[in-house]
């Protein structure tokens, strides 16, 4: 199935078992990406040497830094692909966490861990602002 099949699709048809085998397959795709990227990362991790000029320890070491940010980012990008296929194995994905609402295949086609719809996510990012500012 394609994307512009499954947002066809009546909204009856709601994670349906061929919308559920969508997102199992993008999902799966995902996380296979991810792991590459991750080991990617790793092995440009041991590819640093720190060289003796001071110069050239501080450029290193910033490079460094910036190789385990992105590996934190993807790994918890990881868990959260991992969360999600659970959820799916469970018969909880697409369904919002908070409301119990449809999450929407348009949200989840462009963020496929989503676990709130746009409405429980705007109330959360509200809420977190406002308990920011006290």
């Amino acid at each position: 199935m394609t994307k512009e099949e499954l947002l066809q699709q009546p909204e009856d048809a709601y994670m349906n078992a061929q919308q559920q085998e969508f997102f199992h397959e993008l999902l799966l795709k995902q996380r296979r990406e991810l792991q590459e990227r991750i080991e990617e990362e790793f092995d440009g991790l041991r590819k640093y040497e720190i060289g003796s000029d001071l110069a050239d320890i501080g450029s290193t070491e910033e490079q460094r830094q910036a190789h385990l940010r992105l590996l934190e980012r993807e790994k918890k990008l990881l868990n959260k692909i991992e969360h999600a296929l659970q959820r799916l194995a469970r018969g909880e994905y697409g369904w919002c966490q908070e409301t119990g609402e449809p999450i929407g295949l348009p949200r989840l086609l462009l963020r496929p861990t989503a676990t709130l719809s746009i409405e429980a996510k705007e109330r959360q990012e509200l809420l977190e602002k406002h308990q920011r500012r006290h």
